[in-house]
This record gives C-alpha cells, structure tokens and sequence, in this order.
C-alpha cells in the first residue's frame, strides 16, 4: 500500500482484545512494508558499518606506502557512501509511508466503528477519550510502525558487525561481541519506570484537555454565573500537575540516554586500551586498530535505534490499548444485518418497554425519569446502552466493561489480567431489539436501519459549515429545506445568519463548530430542522423543544405535527404545549408503559401522569383530590367519596 493509493478499500478486522495484540495485527497487515523498509535499512546500516573497514584499509595502505591499494580503499569509500545515500534515502521514504498508511488503517477503523456505533459510542466511552485515541494516538502507534523496520535492520547490523569483527580480528572482536548485548540490554531495567511516568503524564494531560473542553464548552455559561476563574484555577492545577509529570518521565529518559551514551563510551576506552597492547606486541596491525576502533564509534548508531524502539513502544502501547477499546465496541449483532437491505415500514414497537407508535401517527413519551428516556431513544433507532446489549459490571467505570477488559477506562492495562474477578463483566441475557413492521432493527443492515429509524438526541450537534450544507443530507426529497425550517420555526435564525452572509443569504452564512455562535435554543431549531429534512420512515426525537419558549414551542408543535402528517414520530417529552397535539400519550413508569391516553384525559385519570407535566407534589396531588372530592359545606372537615378515596389512596401508593 503506497500512500497515493489511501484510503483502503477495506482496512480489515482488527485483534482488538489488546494493546500488542492491535500493534501486531497492524504489523502483519504491512508485512509486505516492512519488508522493504528492512532492505533499505540493512543496506544503509551495512553501508555505514563498513565505512571502517574502508577506512582502514586506507590507514594500512597509507602505512604501507601502496598507492593502488590507497586508490583501492577511496574507490571502496566512494561506493559505500553511494549506498549508504541511497539507502537513507529509500529507508525514510519507506519507513514514513508505514507510518502514514498504519495511521490512515487506524483511522479508518475508527471511523468506521464511531460510524457503526452513533451517539451510543460517547455513552461507552467518554468523548475525550474518542478525540485522543484519533488524533494524537494515531501518530504514536504510526511511529511505532515507523520506527520497527528500522530497529529491526539496526539489529541485524549489530549482529553482522560483532560476527565480522570476531572473523576480522579475534582478540578484539570478542570483546566487542560480548559488549555489545550488554550495550543493548543495560537500559531494560530502566524501561517499566519510564513506562509509568511516561503513563502518568499522559493520563494527566488527558484530563487536562478534558477540562480545557468542558471549559470552552460552557464559557458562555460560566461567564453567566461568574465561574470563569474557579475554571481557571482548576485547569492551572491540572496545567501544573501535566508539567510536573512530563519532567519526571523527561528525567527518567534523559537517564536512558545517558546510559547510551556512557556504556558504548567505556567500551569504546576498553577496545583502544586493549588494542594498543595487542599493537605494541604485533599482534595486530594499525590498520586493523583503526578498523576496529572506527565500527565500534559507528555501531553507536544502530544502537541509537534501541533507545527509540523502547520509546516507540512505551509511548503506542497504552495508545494501542484505547485504540483497540474503542474498536472493541460492537452493535447487538453485525452491522451487516441478517435480513435484506429494503427498509420496513410500520408500527414502531419496544418489547421491553412495551411502548407502541403506530404507524402514521404522532406519538408522545412521558417519562420521569430524563436517563430512561436518552436509553429509549437510542433502542429505538438501534443504538442499545450497556444495559441493552447483554453485559452487566460492578465495576466503577463503564468503559471498562464496555472494553472488555475488566480495567478501568483510564487504566493502560493489555489485558486486564492483573484485575479483580469479582469486578468483571459478567454476560446476562441480551434484550429484544426493537420491531419496526415486525422486524427488528438489529436484523437490518446498519444503513437500512437508520435510514428507517432516525434519532434526535436531546444535545444534538451542528458541524462547522454553511446552513445549506448543514441541511444537505441524505433524505427522501420529499420535505424541502425551506419547509423544515418553517416548521421548526427558524425564521428568527435566518434573519440572524442573513446578516452574518456577505450576500444577504442565510443559507451561505457559515455556522461555527458545534453551532457556538448561535444560542441553545437556536441550535435546537436547526437540528430539528436537519431531522425533518430527512424525512424517515420513523422519527424518534428526544425533548426537541426543551431551549425554547412556550410560544415558539406551541407554533413548533403545530408545525411538527403538520409537517410528519402520516409518517411515523415519537417525541419524548414532559411539554404540556407538545403532549396537547400528539395523537397518543404513553406514560413509562419505571421502564414500562402505565397508561395510554390522550394529555386532556391523562391529566385528570392519571397522578403519576399530572405529576410528571404539571410538576406536582405529592402534597399538592393529595390537596387537589379531597377539593375535587370534598363535602359541600365549606367550614365543615372534608367528606370523601368512594372515588376520591380511591385516587387518594393512589397517590400515597405511588408516592
């Protein structure tokens, strides 16, 4: 794979179980890569290493006073330093090609498994953690891509070179091939420790980052409350405690270093002591001195290579791990689906829930509980939670168990073998999926299903870009954009981005990321906007008008309902103004449907029902059923009936 050819037809399956078992995955899958930067990085290491052999083969010849054997040696020199450019030259361009195609295979997986996985992936795995393992973890796991084939060709150099100079000269060769591993392997001990801190400074700055994006997310809000400063002083804390751990993990590899550069430093002493004394008995020639003296200076390029592999690998090992937690994620069954790919039409039904939408009509969801409703919403486009998909933990990070792994979501462990038992994923039985005409969502291909199923999250996201490609989505074609925006009631948006277009036209105004220019309630209308632009076959929208005002909301409400006339919408909301104009009202108490009505005849049959729209206490549910049940003189204590008895035994029950 050359870059020119990104991206991959298909970037593959990935051995997402752990770290290594990712990198290694990656390695075979550029085998044939790696093949041609080892070429090009023995030729160019064999080229550098025999430069000494060249060299003193000059010195000898200069001692000798032979002038064909000094032509000799310079033509030598002259072909190694031809092979040692062209090698250099092709090494970097194949070792960068690697790094840049593994980088693209990652990101290409990544994207895929986000694409596959939607909005359920940031409620498995925290957002920060999704924009780290995309961006900078890629590059680490790319250079340690990179940075293989080249250790791998400076091994092999050293290997040839200590066999060459035992050949070349005995005496001196074995003191060298018996340094040499010494050389390699000194800095081993070393390695867990700047493992750790080079761990700690990572996990460190990533909740620096965390912090800085919450913070820029809500300035506007903490400018309203005065918060900015406490804000600030937390992100200098996390700002601080950063710099603090990159000086230590610095420390600890500035110590490394100075191994690298001792230990070759003193064998280098030893081989020039020893050699002289082998000099002055005639047991070698200058020439051979020389020789040896200059591949023991050039091998402490090779073993430079040593130092960058155990960096390479200590930086994309826990890189490689979040990665492949990421990737671990999976829908209920196969994103290819079971069925065929022609998309059904029909009623929309949850069996947990037992929640029906009939097909063609407006559905409205009342649920107390605002957690329970985000997990309807995404059953019914497909999406289940962790509590959908057949896992149950006891552990205290949910992306641990969405992992697989049995660690926590910050942890860097490879397998989570050093976890507790008792803390790990235990499998319970998988949910029904949810039926759109009788077919459930988790038998369909992944396209077939959202197209069919559209969800509206309560916090949804506007991309950078123009209105008009904001709304240029995949849809049916039957709702225009000028309708959808109508009945969203955006008309106040557009007068607002016409003045910010240099032609007077709302739909070339440019939209900031994640729409931060325009307010809540704005944002909210545009999003809505986008999804009725879609037009699918079912809508699921969750509290789309929770930002704005009763007013706007009543006109959204009749323009919601007119606009999906005969096609199928839930919309899960407590707005009295929203719940008025749906054709069916379903109450879910505590994760199943309770009642089933119209909002009018709800409010006056149904407590829990009044109690979640109107907000009523328990003390004010029970005060208005002995007024609507009390006696007639109104000085004398309240006498009930037989059905205000029964409400008011209701409402204690349920309180």
């Amino acid at each position: 794979m050359q870059i020119h050819d990104l991206p991959y037809p298909d970037p593959g399956l990935p051995d997402a179980r752990s770290g290594p078992r990712f990198l290694l995955w990656l390695g075979r899958n550029q085998l044939g890569g790696q093949l041609k930067s080892l070429c090009w990085g023995l030729l160019h290491f064999l080229s550098v290493a025999s430069l000494p052999y060249g060299v003193g083969f000059a010195v000898q010849a200069v001692v000798d006073g032979s002038g064909s054997r000094l032509a000799l040696a310079g033509g030598l020199i002259l072909l190694l330093g031809a092979a040692l450019a062209l090698g250099d030259t092709m090494l970097h361009r194949t070792a960068v090609t690697n790094w840049i195609t593994a980088a693209a295979r990652v990101q290409q997986l990544l994207a895929r498994r986000t694409a596959a996985l939607g909005a359920a992936l940031t409620r498995r795995v925290a957002a920060g953690e999704v924009v780290a393992v995309s961006t900078g973890d890629v590059e680490k796991i790319g250079w340690f891509v990179e940075a293989l084939s080249r250790f791998a060709a400076a091994a092999l150099t050293v290997v040839v070179v200590c066999v060459g100079l035992v050949l070349y000269q005995p005496a001196l060769g074995i003191v060298v091939a018996v340094g040499m591993p010494v050389l390699a392997l000194a800095v081993l001990p070393l390695l867990p420790r700047a493992t750790r801190r080079a761990d700690q400074q990572r996990e460190k700055a990533g909740r620096a980052t965390e912090l800085a994006s919450d913070t820029v997310a809500g300035l506007r809000v903490l400018r309203g409350i005065g918060g900015e400063e406490l804000f600030l002083d937390r992100y200098r804390r996390a700002s601080q405690e950063v710099r603090t751990a990159a000086v230590r993990s610095a420390r600890m590899w500035s110590l490394i270093s100075a191994v690298q550069v001792l230990l070759p430093g003193l064998l280098l002493i030893a081989v020039v002591w020893y050699g002289i004394e082998l000099a002055r008995q005639g047991r070698i020639t200058v020439g051979e001195l020389v020789t040896v003296y200059s591949a023991v200076m050039i091998l402490n390029y090779p073993l430079r290579h040593f130092e960058e592999i155990a960096m390479a690998y200590s930086f994309s090992r826990p890189s490689a791990q979040r990665a492949a937690r990421v990737l671990s994620l999976e829908r209920v069954t196969e994103p290819g689906g079971l069925r065929a790919a022609e998309a059904p039409a029909g009623d929309l039904y949850d069996p947990v829930t037992g929640l029906l939408a009939p097909a063609g009509r407006l559905t409205a969801v009342v649920c107390g509980d605002p957690d329970l409703a985000g997990r309807l919403a995404d059953r019914l486009g497909g999406h289940p939670t962790d509590a959908d998909t057949g896992t149950r933990s006891t552990s205290t990070s949910a992306s641990a168990s969405a992992s697989g792994d049995g660690s926590e979501s910050g942890s860097d462990s490879d397998s989570g073998s050093g976890s507790d038992p008792a803390k790990a994923a235990t499998p319970v039985t998988a949910l029904p999926s949810v039926l759109l005409g009788g077919v459930p969502l988790d038998e369909l291909p992944l396209d077939t299903a959202r197209t069919a199923v559209l969800v509206q999250d309560k916090d949804p996201v506007l991309l950078s870009g123009t209105l008009a490609e904001l709304l240029d989505v995949p849809s049916s074609g039957s709702v225009r954009p000028a309708e959808a925006l109508a009945a969203a009631q955006c008309a106040d948006v557009l007068d607002a981005l016409s003045q910010a277009s240099l032609d007077d036209d709302p739909m070339n105004a440019r939209i900031t990321e994640r729409g931060r220019s325009l307010s809540g309630g704005q944002r909210q209308r545009l999003a809505l906007a986008r999804s009725l632009v879609t037009d699918p076959e079912a809508l699921v929208l969750d509290e789309p008008t929770s930002a704005v005002d009763s007013h706007t909301e009543a006109r959204i409400a009749e323009g919601l309902r007119a606009l999906r006339s005969g096609r199928t919408t839930v919309v899960l909301t407590s707005s009295p103004l929203l719940l008025d104009r749906a054709d069916r009202v379903v109450l879910v108490h505590e994760g199943t449907v309770a009642a089933v009505g119209e909002h009018r005849e709800l409010v006056l049959t149904e407590p829990r029902y009044r109690a979640v729209v109107t907000r009523e206490t328990d003390e004010e549910a029970a005060s208005a059923a002995l007024s609507r049940n009390a006696g007639t003189s109104p000085h004398g204590e309240p006498g009930l009936g037989d059905a205000g008895i029964e409400e008011l035994t209701e409402i204690e029950e349920t309180a």
